[in-house]
C-alpha cells in the first residue's frame, strides 16, 4: 500500500471514530501530521555516542524534536 493511500485510510479511520465532528476534524488532521514527523522521526539516530567513552552520550536534535511531537501527539487525544 503506498503512503499516500495508507494517510487517507488512516484519517478515514479517525473521521469515522469521531463521526466526522466538523468541529474535530482539524484535530484529526494535526493528529496525521503529528504522526507523519513522528515516523520521520523514528528513522534518525537519537543518540550520538562518544566512540572513544560508549558511556558518554548525548541526545541529538531528532530526539528532542521527537519528544516535543510526542508531546504534542499525546495532548491531541487528550
Amino acid at each position: 500500500m503506498k503512503k499516500g493511500a495508507k494517510k487517507l485510510e488512516r484519517r478515514a479511520e479517525l473521521l469515522k471514530y469521531i463521526d466526522n465532528d466538523s468541529v474535530l476534524i482539524p484535530m484529526v488532521d494535526r493528529l496525521l501530521f503529528l504522526e507523519h514527523k513522528l515516523e520521520e522521526l523514528e528513522k534518525l539516530p537519537l543518540l550520538r555516542i562518544n566512540p572513544n567513552n560508549p558511556e558518554q552520550q548525548k541526545a541529538t536534535p531528532a530526539a528532542k524534536l521527537y519528544k516535543e511531537y510526542l508531546q504534542q501527539y499525546v495532548n491531541v487525544f487528550k
